[in-house]
């Protein structure tokens, strides 16, 4: 991995080689997040949950749904926290590099390829739409709150 000079990486680098895994780790369940965070932000504003307290006249912006449903807020940050709490193994299994980051075993649809250098191409991408997706989400969240208005948000 080339990492520049000036950048903040860098220097936590030449501080401590051995948590590379670890923010390589972090990045990963992050660029995983926001692109989830990107899917669930533009999707309500075409397809609603069955329920008045869910309808568009209800809630007309996804937005507004934060404050609009605190109980459902709630419920679904506890499913987020029982998700989290079963990585806690992994994550303290990572100083034995016993896995790759990011790496859970996890894939029932076989969609990962077998192929060394497809699998690296595959990881790549991940990593790339991750990133792209923790600018994304930031920046839609910022045009709706602005704006006050759902996607496309001008």
């Amino acid at each position: 991995m080339r990492v520049f000079p000036s950048s903040l990486l860098y220097f936590c680098l030449q501080r401590s080689p051995e948590w590379l895994p670890w923010y390589r780790e972090a990045e990963l369940k992050h660029g995983r997040a926001a692109m989830l965070a990107t899917l669930g932000f533009v999707a309500p504003e075409f397809i609603r949950v069955p329920g008045e307290q869910f309808s568009f006249e209800s809630i007309p912006n996804v937005i507004d749904a934060h404050d609009a449903c605190p109980e459902q807020m709630i419920q679904i940050m506890g499913w987020i926290s029982i998700i989290e709490a079963c990585t806690f193994a992994a994550l303290a299994n990572m100083n034995n590099f016993d896995r790759e980051p990011g790496d859970f075993s996890f894939d029932p649809l076989g969609l990962f390829p077998k192929d060394p250098e497809k699998q690296k191409e595959y990881r790549l991408a991940e990593l790339k739409n991750g990133r792209l997706a923790m600018i994304a989400i930031g920046g839609m969240v910022t045009g709706a709150a602005i704006s006050g208005r759902g996607f496309p948000y001008f």
